[in-house]
């Protein structure tokens, strides 16, 4: 965090007053500001591209035969409580109580066959691509959120990563500065100008920007931050702009739209509402949880009162959104959970962690939607046609953002070159050939 005081006395330590004080970029990055963030997201060259992609994460391990993978012709204690119902798609039937997604399906597409995951609640290999359990680059390995801020940095004055709560992953070998960004609490305060800040006052402070050579060479010499002079300014601009702290403020949104989504079962404000405003604000990958999907008992009833309802609303109205306003097509959406469930009920009447097979949903992104990938077996327990891995449905991902897998490498803290998926794995070519 770079504070900058304004006035005869110049000091830049935390321990003094903050009166008077202009904070740039404080956005809760483990001590790494805005400047620095733009410097890095910059190394690669910033692109001009409005593509995006809206990771939603199921936190838990949705069960696939109780959304979008139903085996009505299954045994009771495998078909479970729930009635399918027709879709837009011919021949297509998903659960009862996704009547919003099942009207709009031909705009989506359901993987039923992805297959290969870890059996960890954690969000690492959704995030990252790559299974934790697996020995790792030096540094660690980033997420997808990560990689694209490093290589298509910021848009519009807005972060690339950001995460609207959940399990995000941070910068991995990239660094922090490619962590994701939370804009909550503090670091949504430091987004924008200060009330009764009079401009007066801050041309003093951009001013102040360009007498700060020693400053930098002293943090250069810790390896702090770099150069203030482009990147200090764009953390102005951004602090202008404001677009940021204006998307993530429901008092800017029809208030029709904001009953039309609702709110999330365990967050006030609907994160699949906001997601929507922060990319038409420029983030290039959002992501955030709906959770939790961990229904080892009760499986029916919570899914019917509150999980499958905040997904059919969320999901229906969010592409409903971007269609209106022409994004679709550049905005990509994914939502899964680390794993399926168990086929068959539990004595507890609920569902066991299933890493053999799940269901996903995607949608947008100028894919070839409106079909099915993959089958499986009459119990939902094995791929039966198909396999997915999910390192084929992250080069889709980055596919969709431009971004070729075969070609771009990344090196790690050690200097070796990455590729962004495991080598040789490629875009799911029903999607994208």
């Amino acid at each position: 965090m770079l504070t900058l005081k304004s006035g005869k006395e110049t000091r830049f330590c935390d321990g003094f007053t903050r009166r008077n004080f202009l904070k740039i970029g404080a956005l809760g990055m483990g001590g790494l500001g805005l400047p620095q963030l733009l410097e890095a997201q910059a190394q690669s060259g910033s692109q001009s591209s409005q593509k995006a992609v809206i990771m939603v994460y199921l936190q838990g391990g949705p069960p696939q035969m109780d959304t979008f993978d139903m085996k009505e012709e299954a045994p009771s204690e495998i078909r479970g409580e729930f009635e399918s119902i027709p879709t837009k798609l011919p021949g297509v039937r998903i659960c009862e109580h996704l009547p919003g997604i099942a009207k709009i399906l031909d705009k989506c597409t359901i993987i039923r066959s992805v297959t290969g995951m870890e059996n960890h609640h954690r969000p690492f290999e959704v995030m990252t691509g790559r299974p934790k359990d697996r020995p790792q680059p030096v540094g660690g390995w980033p997420s997808m959120g990560s990689v694209i801020s490093k290589l298509k940095g910021p848009y519009r004055g807005t972060p690339g990563f950001i995460n609207l709560g959940g399990g995000a992953i941070g910068g991995g070998f990239l660094g922090r500065s490619h962590d994701p960004f939370m804009p909550s609490g503090k670091g949504r305060q430091d987004m924008a100008m200060q009330k009764g800040m009079q401009l007066l006052r801050i041309d003093d402070r951009r001013n102040l920007l360009k007498n700060l050579d020693t400053f930098r060479r002293d943090c250069d010499a810790k390896g702090v931050m770099g150069s203030l002079d482009a990147f200090g300014q764009q953390a102005f601009d951004i602090v202008f702009s404001e677009r940021l702290v204006k998307a993530l403020d429901l008092k800017n949104e029809d208030s029709k739209v904001i009953r039309r989504y609702g709110t999330g079962y365990l967050q006030p404000t609907n994160p699949f509402l906001l997601a929507r405003r922060v990319v038409e604000a420029g983030a290039r990958f959002v992501t955030f949880e709906v959770g939790s999907w961990d229904t080892h008992k009760d499986n029916f009833p919570m899914l019917r009162n509150h999980r499958l309802k905040e997904l059919n609303s969320g999901i229906s109205n969010l592409l409903k959104d971007l269609e209106e306003r022409d994004m679709l097509d550049d905005v990509t959406i994914i939502a899964w959970g680390e794993f399926g469930r168990t086929p068959k009920i539990n004595n507890r009447a609920g569902r066991d962690h299933w890493p053999r097979v799940m269901s996903v949903l995607m949608a947008g992104g100028g894919m070839k939607n409106g079909q099915v990938i993959g089958s499986t077996d009459s119990h939902a327990a094995d791929p039966n046609d198909r396999p997915v891995y999910i390192p084929e449905i992250f080069a889709t991902l980055y596919h969709n953002m431009g971004i070729d897998v075969s070609k771009v490498q990344l090196p790690d803290l050690a200097g070796r070159p990455q590729f962004l998926v495991d080598h040789g794995m490629e875009p799911i070519r029903e999607l994208v050939g």
